[in-house]
């Protein structure tokens, strides 16, 4: 195959599919808006599952390096009520197939195994458009452009890509995040450390949850989930960290101190995140030298599986691009027709899972699926 691949995003998904199509000797450039790798921080900590993540990172031939990132305890989960009472404590004993590593550093031994110049940083997409017999011209920001005749949008939620296939926007789902760290947890918040344990913490209620992450060292992170309207969170000025906190906090006023000190005691401010997803069951009909990966493809409320997923599309894509070197629609429609009904699936579990969290049983609920007898459905 001689096609030069243009991708858009140098996500995990994006640089997956660089990796590979690296591996099988096909050129392919990464053009990202960010200026640099570490232009911002890439988030908390990943579960790489052994039937899609592991997988794509299989065909990317990077299973030693992903190895020496895994932090090892990490799979351990706890499942507590709003009074501190343990529902659920599994330890880490190494099978659960599903090792934590931090986003950053698994993005980082991606970007490392690809050849120098590969990632173009600093090309922001302002638009995309068709130019006949699958070609397709891309402009960036800065008024430079590029054409290709094989298109890959990895971009997100927002994809600038998407539009040449999809009508489709992301929608609200009516829940948010709001995220905070806590640092030297074990010395300087020794309740909530405690309480949250070697792994991950979940405890679910009505309309909200908290979840916290032990990630490298004695770090928590916290995610506070609420079911809320957009107006809601627009009412909250987080520019006043403490207030921001304090007003988050109150909707947990009667729950256990030492689950609501994960929120008080946060040592950076509050990060408000929305949660939208595309339609569940997104596709689109094949257009000649363009497709998507990742959340541009099928964007859902979280549910563990979205950076996977992004993986695994990168790596399929890739793996169908080297099976079919002189075809490029036969590659791409054997990558969707595996992609769609898999993304959807996964897209349905998720929206399931996200009713069970919020659901007004939540926390045994939770405990059932879990040990793998969900009976209150």
């Amino acid at each position: 195959m001689t096609t030069h691949v243009t991708i858009i995003g140098a996500g995990l998904g994006g640089l997956t599919l660089a990796r590979v199509l690296h591996v099988h000797g096909i050129p392919a450039t990464v053009y990202e808006a960010e200026p640099s790798p570490t232009a911002r921080s890439q988030g908390g900590m990943l579960d790489i599952h052994d039937y899609n993540g592991q997988l794509a990172l299989k065909a990317a031939d990077l299973m030693d390096e992903f190895r020496g990132l895994i932090l090892e305890g990490r799979q351990a989960m706890r499942v507590l009520d709003s009074d501190g009472t343990v529902l659920f404590d599994k330890a880490d004993d190494g099978t659960g197939g599903r090792p934590e590593v931090q986003r950053g550093e698994l993005r980082q031994i991606l970007l490392d195994s690809l050849p120098a110049g590969t990632v173009r940083w600093g090309h922001k997409v302002s638009d995309t458009r068709a130019l006949g017999d699958g070609r397709h011209e891309v402009t960036f920001a800065d008024g430079s452009s590029v054409v290709t005749s094989l298109l890959v949008g990895a971009d997100g939620a927002w994809s600038r890509v998407r539009p040449l296939l999809s009508s489709a926007t992301p929608e609200y789902t009516g829940h948010s995040v709001v995220e905070t760290y806590l640092f030297e947890a074990d010395t300087r918040h020794p309740a909530a450390a405690k309480t949250v344990g070697g792994g991950a913490l979940m405890v679910p209620a009505q309309g909200k949850e908290i979840f916290a992450h032990r990630e490298t060292g004695d770090t928590l992170h916290t995610y506070v989930g609420l079911a809320r309207p957009l107006d809601w969170f627009a009412a909250i000025d987080f520019t006043d960290a403490a207030a921001a906190r304090a007003l988050i906090a109150q909707e947990f006023g009667d729950w256990a101190p030492e689950l609501t000190s994960l929120i008080t005691d946060g040592d950076t401010a509050p990060v408000l995140r929305h949660h939208y997803a595309l339609p569940n069951g997104h596709r689109w009909d094949r257009v000649p030298g363009v497709t998507l990966v990742g959340d541009a493809a099928h964007l859902t409320a979280p549910n563990g599986e979205g950076a996977n997923l992004a993986m695994l599309d990168g790596a399929e894509l890739g793996d169908s691009l080297a099976a079919h070197p002189d075809d490029i629609e036969a590659a791409l429609t054997e990558y969707e027709q595996v992609m769609f009904p898999r993304t959807a699936e996964t897209a349905a579990e998720g929206a399931e899972l996200l009713e069970a969290l919020l659901s007004e049983n939540a926390p045994q609920r939770l405990v059932d699926m879990f040990t793998g007898h969900d009976q209150t459905r």
